[in-house]
């Protein structure tokens, strides 16, 4: 039998099993498969009290690295060597990579929106309205920020969560972020060249729940990106393509967050349409 080299501590007090529960290790299995790698992703239960234990079993089975998810992406780094960029800005990992024998932790969630985004528009010199303020949302702010976002407004709800990525993006980065209430209806200002949600509204089975925005300031021309990817096609997107705007679904960020770990693990650059497809058929 083949020795696992990745892993993903994606659980937290429950078993993990088949598509319905984890599509992200049927999307790199079949990325696996298809270029023909002797390369393992397995889904393992790691409770907090045993991260240490977890990450000290990598080290010694020899695996390539791992995803991590919550609760695990904050308290894995004293576990690890060192870590990149973005990660270090961000406080939060969700993928390690064995590099000279040093487990580095990386952020890839970012990485993979923004390289969705690329594929669109640039996000240098932008203006961008974001909703939320969680694990997401900071990711992809700092990478935001990072390619040269010169403005980020963070739309939230609770001004105690989303201040804390204010200061975080204005103290480290050169964008300048600003934190706007949630209000009901909530209007996109003049000159928004960007607009996401980093929030689960409309996730999953609640799909017909909507972001309490003004559509009709949603103009042509505007990017609006979700990051959900069930269902690959949210309300939002639909809205914003009907009325001109450049929609960029959730299916983009996971599927290249899977890409580039992918990259980091093996040195190989895998075909995205093929875990696209895997993902479809998932998720129907």
């Amino acid at each position: 039998m083949a020795r696992a080299k990745s892993f993903l501590s994606r659980i937290t007090g429950s078993f993990s099993t088949g598509a319905a529960d984890n599509p992200t290790v049927d999307m790199v299995e079949a990325a696996f498969r298809h270029h023909g790698m002797d390369v393992r992703y397995v889904n393992c239960e790691v409770p907090p009290a045993l991260l240490g234990d977890a990450v000290r079993g990598a080290r010694a089975m020899g695996w390539l690295g791992f995803n991590c998810s919550l609760p695990h992406k904050v308290t894995v780094i004293e576990h690890l060597d060192g870590l990149g960029e973005s990660a270090a800005i961000m406080g939060a990992v969700n993928c390690a990579v064995m590099r000279d024998g040093k487990l580095i932790g990386e952020n890839t969630d970012g990485k993979g929106f923004l390289t969705s985004l690329m594929e669109v528009t640039d996000p240098k010199g932008k203006k961008v309205v974001m909703f939320g303020a969680g694990g997401a949302a900071r990711a992809i702010a700092v990478e935001l920020a990072l390619a040269g976002a010169t403005a980020i407004t963070i739309v939230n709800r609770s001004r105690e969560r989303a201040e804390p990525l204010v200061a975080l993006l204005n103290g480290k980065t050169e964008a300048k972020a600003t934190y706007a209430p949630w209000t009901p209806e909530y209007r996109m200002a003049e000159g928004t060249d960007i607009v996401v949600n980093a929030t689960s509204i409309g996730l999953f089975p609640d799909v017909d729940a909507k972001l309490d925005i003004d559509l009709d300031t949603l103009k042509p021309g505007m990017v609006v990106a979700d990051v959900i990817a069930n269902p690959p096609v949210t309300n939002l997107i639909r809205e914003a393509r009907a009325r001109g705007c450049k929609g960029i679904d959730g299916l983009g960020m996971l599927i290249n967050q899977g890409v580039i770990g992918i990259r980091y693990w093996t040195g190989v650059d895998v075909d995205p349409a093929v875990m696209r497809a895997k993902l479809v058929e998932i998720f129907g």
